[in-house]
């Protein structure tokens, strides 16, 4: 016998809609689901965490301006509580892919925050003792509070989870730029064989990336610290308290402990997504710096023995069903996967933020998911590297070993001998099978004691003149 879930009948603006029983959602909520069963894709957490956060502070706000009745506005705080607790988010049901504006999501919060501030003041369910409307959503449209939902949401995430990740990174680079530094190996540039470099200055490198990429996203944090609340419905401010963005954005900033400031300009912030597309090339420009890092190591510990093999990679699982003891680095590989998908958000979010038509852009729910998980996926992903294979790398005694059978040291020679007579040298030891040294020794009159200070290659990883000219 099949089983019909039980419903109750709740009203909106368009008439009746039947509801399941349970659900903190109303009729809006309830159209939308209908309208846009499309995917599994639904707001994470953390916007479901600001959208709360914002419905708290404007009842709060309005109640202060008088603007809501005190006792209903004290029933939304409470109700709005618990949404950022994350108490009702399984009935947060609308589908990513649903109107541009999210309305449907603002209406969604709207309902199940009226609702559950209904109960608490001794109402039922769609009794509207607290209007979604006409309270919980009194002196805003979703025009101004979805993009403001995203700008809190992406801004306290970078704070909280990315920026934290990245500082860590850093420090495990520079740790093991300090532990690598007597390492002198072989340089390389387009994949060739370059003048040597010290193991540890190339760590120093990957510690200097995570540091830019923190300055990055730190000046994303300051177009997304400006929010569109206050604009109401095309940047006007119609039906909303002169001073209601203002005191909203100091209480947002209270609960978050990040400056969040009214926007000076309602109409770029409302018609365009601008700081969104800026945030997210923040993310875009991370992404491909760590995927650099990522694939370096995963070079540098190739082999063990017919690769590069200058890092041993911790082993943290095995590498092949058929191969026994094999090792591959899955911990880096993970990291490349997850930079790949943020670089397709940014795509996706380069898109959405060309679709600001006149008042309004129409791609937020889309840019909002993509900016999010780009941030979610980074932040996971590097605490997993750093912890996973960072901090476990050890060099070998490859790099070492083949600097003296390199050839780019022949660099050194060239400002004593000339550089068509380093380059004769080098072109001789490369097809005889000889060092540099030995060729030098055979071909130029220059002294033992001349050879190895000329060539000694840890005075070929400073600068100055003493290392001989540079070469691309």
């Amino acid at each position: 016998m099949v089983q019909t879930q039980q419903t109750r009948i709740e009203r909106d603006s368009m008439g009746e809609m039947q509801v399941p029983v349970n659900a903190y959602y109303g009729a809006s909520t309830q159209r939308a689901v209908l309208n846009f069963p499309i995917s599994d894709l639904r707001f994470p957490r953390e916007f479901i965490r600001a959208i709360g956060q914002i419905k708290l502070a404007a009842a709060q706000t309005n109640a202060e301006l008088g603007t809501v009745d005190h006792q209903i506005a004290e029933a939304i705080v409470k109700a709005a509580q618990e949404v950022i607790d994350g108490k009702f988010d399984e009935h947060f049901v609308v589908d990513i892919f649903q109107t541009g504006s999210g309305t449907s999501t603002n209406m969604n919060a709207n309902e199940v925050i009226a609702n559950r501030a209904s109960e608490l003041l001794g109402g039922s369910r769609g009794s509207r003792k607290v209007h979604p409307n006409d309270h919980v959503n009194f002196g805003q449209s979703s025009n101004d509070v979805i993009p403001s939902s995203i700008h809190v949401s992406a801004l306290v995430s970078i704070e909280q989870q990315l920026i934290p990740a990245l500082e860590e990174l850093k420090a495990a680079m520079q740790e093991k730029a300090d532990a690598f530094m007597d390492v002198v190996k072989t340089g390389r540039t387009h994949l060739q064989d370059a003048t040597p470099i010290r193991l540890g200055q190339e760590f120093l490198g990957y510690a200097g990336q995570a540091e830019r990429g923190i300055a990055r996203l730190r000046h994303a944090q300051q177009e997304l610290s400006e929010i569109a609340l206050g604009g109401t419905a095309v940047g006007t401010g119609v039906n909303t308290h002169p001073e209601f963005s203002a005191r909203v954005c100091r209480r947002l900033s209270e609960m978050n402990g990040v400056e969040i400031r009214e926007t000076s300009n309602h109409f770029q912030a409302q018609s365009t997504i601008d700081g969104v597309v800026e945030a997210s090339g923040a993310l875009n420009t991370l992404a491909v710096s760590l995927m650099k890092i990522a694939n370096d190591i995963r070079w540098l510990g190739s082999g063990p023995r017919a690769g590069f093999g200058e890092l041993e990679i911790p082993a943290v699982q095995p590498g092949s069903s058929i191969m026994p003891g094999k090792v591959n680095p899955v911990i880096a590989e993970s990291l490349c996967m997850v930079c790949a998908q943020v670089i397709g958000n940014h795509t996706t979010i380069t898109v959405a933020g060309q679709s600001g038509n006149f008042e309004l852009n129409v791609m937020l729910p889309v840019a909002a998911y993509n900016l999010l998980q780009s941030i979610s996926l980074l932040a996971a992903a590097v605490r997993n590297f750093t912890e996973q294979c960072v901090k476990g790398l050890k060099a070998t005694s490859k790099g070492p070993e083949m600097v003296e059978k390199g050839l780019a040291i022949c660099t050194s020679l060239a400002p004593v001998i000339g550089y068509d007579a380093a380059a004769a040298i080098s072109k001789e030891a490369f097809r005889t099978g000889k060092t540099i040294r030995e060729v030098a020794r055979e071909k130029t009159d220059l002294s033992e004691e001349e050879l190895n200070r000329i060539l000694d290659p840890a005075s070929m990883t400073k600068p100055g003149l003493e290392g001989g000219p540079a070469a691309g």
